[in-house]
């Protein structure tokens, strides 16, 4: 099957015109949504709690901030981008009492419909535009004069024009230019969860954990060992990302390219095959979901606390810190 994009001539901010759009939350992703949208000529009220700290960053970037349910009745359009954990929370006692028929519930990731965190009214459109990219990475494109590549989805097309919607909102922040990618809301949250967990974020830092290990436990210098698992790594995923795999091992030595070919099926082989299948088969049934709830229910914040505590003390750590002051200038 073909994937559905749009491009920026296929897209128009008409759909956009004369309406309201709230940013319920301003962190890295809202403040760089909101900024872009802003500047594409959109009308911008940001939604926050009173006493959030980022409000007065939201001012001093022109916006017009107000508390987060007057910014929901105001708006047209309300595009929640607080954390996962919390827009259920904050749909409940914010956004919901004056989310009246015709308007638009938003979202940059699709967690809190699939999992029927929230369940919106039948007579509201839903939909979705995700950016792939961090938000940082989303106004530097931007204001570069291009963007970061997004995924649309619609979940509930009540008014029969939320997809217009939804691409003119992924127009005004910049990800027509590169492209945007129809899916859903399953397969984002699905997708979007399995990498972060077995490749991006959980799969990257266990391998390099690992690696630097076995060098050390090895009598290999742990200063060696981090150039080589960590410090180098950057410049491979560069070359992927520009190149893609085959393009990577075209521009490194043929030592490399022979070791890496032939070597590295022997680490990651079938038998990481299956557990990524576990992991994808946890977050497809909802049980992920339903732990991470769970613990967050619990620990809240302070959920990811003991893990991030023993990352920190691994020594692959301790010693990244004096490498990267070798390196970088205030890195630490």
């Amino acid at each position: 099957m073909t994937a559905k994009k749009w491009f920026d001539n296929d897209v128009s901010l008409e759909p956009l015109k004369n309406k309201t759009i709230a940013v319920i939350g301003y962190g890295i992703q809202g403040r760089a949504q909101a900024n872009n949208m802003k500047d594409s000529g959109i009308n911008v009220v940001v939604g926050l709690y009173k006493g959030a700290k980022s409000w007065k960053v939201a001012e001093n970037d022109g916006h017009v901030v107000k508390g987060v349910k007057e910014a929901s009745r105001l708006a047209d359009i309300v595009h929640v981008l607080t954390p996962d954990m919390e827009q259920a929370n904050v749909y409940k006692n914010d956004i919901d009492p004056g989310l009246a028929e015709g308007k638009t519930l938003s979202f940059s990731h699709g967690a809190a419909i699939h999992w029927k965190w929230i369940v919106p009214p039948k007579n509201v459109d839903v939909v979705m535009v995700a950016p792939k990219g961090p938000g940082q990475r989303v106004r530097e494109l931007y204001q570069e004069g291009f963007g970061t590549p997004s995924l649309v989805a619609v979940y509930q097309d009540s008014s029969k024009k939320a997809m217009e919607t939804v691409l003119g909102m992924a127009k005004a922040i910049g990800s027509t230019r590169p492209g945007v990618i129809e899916t859903t809301f399953k397969e984002e949250v699905e997708t979007d969860w399995f990498g972060e967990q077995v490749d991006l974020c959980g799969g990257a830092h266990s391998l390099v954990l690992n690696a630097f290990e076995t060098l050390v436990e090895a009598g290999y210098q742990p200063e060696v060992a981090y150039y080589e698992c960590l410090h180098e790594l950057k410049l491979i995923v560069d070359l992927i990302y520009k190149y893609g795999i085959t393009g990577m091992y075209n521009r490194v030595s043929e030592t490399a390219r022979y070791g890496g070919l032939t070597r590295g099926p022997m680490v990651i082989n079938e038998k990481a095959k299956e557990n990524m299948k576990k992991v994808l088969r946890d977050i497809q049934s909802g049980e992920f979901a339903n732990e991470w709830v769970s613990v967050y229910k619990k620990d809240g914040k302070n959920s990811f606390v003991r893990f991030m505590n023993q990352l920190e003390n691994h020594q692959l750590e301790t010693v990244g810190k004096d490498m990267r002051k070798m390196m970088w200038k205030n890195e630490e």
